[in-house]
């Protein structure tokens, strides 16, 4: 029977050495992503071989999220099985990509059921696009670029600890000044913020500041997802400064392809259903989205999870 344990970071290591081998632009499996959202999704993780089978509790129902990593996948499930009838729950697992369904559906014909979940598909965007703004549908980001230069005496600098009390600054203002809007769901990324800038270091996280006036007005942060795409946590900047959300997405593009010459995708996350954000997000012009899914097992039993 396999054994779950609490996420620490003395975990990173061969969590990283899982990733590695998986190589997926998904937003889901990287150990900051697991990390810093650890509270809100109660996460337990465990070494399988050369896969990582993580749980996870998901509005309150208990959950897997698929075995990524190396080396054959059926052991890996059917550990996941076994787990779930001794404790008695329904065998769901979440974070399904397009290509781990295929493996699913080779490996077990007929046994899932699979069902899109549109609000946890990843936006995937070209990095050299994201840099440049150029062609005409990105016409209006680099305006309000132009402005935001002609307007403002502005630098972006790499995000450092000496960095992070400014930013918290910051976003303690933002939250304050966008409260009305804010879906309730705020105080978890609130959460993980925080104990993403706790461990910046140990995380091995990147980021960048945006300052204008010499006043900080936006910042951003991530990791690598894969050998060529960066994964984007955390985007804030002022609302009401015209131009400071597309610069601070630019910048931190540019930053990251001069330091990551493989760099071709930033993932910048899902829109959590949320219609201004999907609404956000598309106006950047994903390259693509990055479907993902959740299989329910054929052979479910009753259970009272």
């Amino acid at each position: 029977m396999i054994s779950f344990k609490n996420v620490t970071l003395c975990d990173k290591p061969w969590v990283d050495e899982i990733v590695r081998n998986e190589n997926s632009r998904s937003a889901d499996y990287n150990f900051g992503n697991i990390y810093i959202w650890d509270r809100y999704y109660s996460q337990l993780i465990c070494r399988f071989g050369g896969r990582m089978l993580t749980k996870l509790r998901y509005e309150g129902s208990p959950a897997f999220v698929f075995p990524i990593g190396s080396g054959p996948l059926r052991p890996a499930v059917e550990a996941l099985r076994e787990f779930a009838d001794s404790r008695g729950y329904p065998l769901v697992i979440r974070g399904i990509t397009a290509e781990h369904r295929e493996q699913l559906e080779a490996e077990f014909p007929g046994r899932f059921r699979f069902e899109p979940e549109t609000k946890y598909f990843d936006y995937i965007y070209r990095a050299e696009k994201l840099a440049t703004y150029a062609g005409k549908s990105m016409h209006g980001k680099k305006n309000h670029c132009n402005r935001f230069e002609a307007e403002h005496d502005w630098r972006f600098v790499p995000l450092t600890r000496e960095r992070i009390p400014g930013c918290l600054d910051m976003i303690v203002v933002w939250n304050e000044e966008n409260r009305d809007r804010l879906d309730p769901s705020i105080r978890y990324e609130h959460d993980a913020l925080i104990r993403a800038f706790a461990a910046f270091e140990k995380l091995g996280l990147e980021g960048g500041v945006l300052y204008a006036d010499d006043r900080i007005v936006g910042f951003s942060l991530g990791e690598m997802a894969s050998s060529d795409t960066f994964d984007v946590h955390f985007e804030k900047a002022e609302i009401d400064m015209n131009g400071a959300y597309p610069m601070v997405c630019r910048e931190l593009t540019r930053m990251l392809m001069e330091k990551h010459p493989a760099l071709q995708y930033i993932n910048r996350e899902d829109d959590m259903g949320l219609d201004s954000l999907r609404q956000s997000k598309l106006s950047y012009k994903p390259e693509y989205l990055l479907e993902k899914y959740i299989a329910r097992d054929n052979d479910e039993h009753d259970s009272n999870p």
